[in-house]
């Protein structure tokens, strides 16, 4: 329905990491932005407002609600504004975002520390208090168990429920932007109706309710 959009880079990236990405959904139709605040450095109250100031100038400039994608760190951002801007977004999804902690993780730990000097247990402690609590929106996590920077476990919700889902794909943390698996479920959740949320399925199950639709094929019990 050609609604806006907009991709945060993950950590130690800027909007030039999301241009694959953004470029597709801009082929499908979308009003796609990127976050145009430069480098990701990890969660500080003046981005999150800058943030919040970019989330209101798009939602201003269309009129209608915003969904945020967010990949790794992004996805971090894009749970804590749903929190503060429920009103303004439409739903969220996050690409391999470690929102429920850091500590324990494959590769970011160490890179982390040494680049900010900065006690990962801090960083940690900040993102289990404000962004592992699902937001008020629908919720997509999408998550790789070969990730290799982030934990996996630490990308998706502890519980699934109304309004949010875990969609597990394989693939690396840096390819998560342009794996085929991760851009046509991204694609089916934006195409959702605004207020008309569904789970999204995989596989046979998926394969057999498309046949249905025409007519071609019945789902047996």
């Amino acid at each position: 329905d050609g609604h806006p959009v907009m991709v945060l880079p993950g950590w130690m990236t800027s909007d030039a990491s999301t241009v694959p990405l953004r470029g597709l959904l801009k082929d499908l139709g979308y009003a796609v932005h990127g976050w145009g605040l430069g480098r990701n450095l990890m969660a500080s109250e003046e981005m999150e407002r800058k943030l919040a100031d970019r989330v209101d100038a798009l939602t201003d400039r269309y009129g209608r609600k915003i969904s945020l994608i967010g990949w790794s760190a992004g996805g971090v951002y894009a749970r804590v504004i749903a929190h503060q801007m429920e009103s303004s977004i439409r739903q969220v999804i996050t690409l391999g975002s470690p929102f429920r902690g850091v500590k324990g993780a494959t590769n970011v730990e160490w890179l982390y520390e040494w680049v900010t000097g900065e006690s990962i247990d801090d960083a940690d402690r900040q993102i289990r208090q404000r962004a592992a609590t699902p937001p008020p929106v629908p919720a997509t996590s999408i998550y790789s168990k070969g990730d290799g920077i982030v934990h996996w476990e630490a990308c998706r919700d502890a519980e699934e429920g109304h309004l949010r889902q875990n969609i597990e794909v394989s693939g690396s943390h840096t390819g998560l932007g342009h794996n085929p698996a991760v851009l046509k479920c991204i694609a089916d959740r934006l195409a959702l109706r605004e207020g008309e949320w569904r789970p999204y399925e995989t596989g046979e199950r998926a394969d057999i309710r498309r046949e249905t639709s025409d007519g071609r094929k019945k789902i047996k019990h």
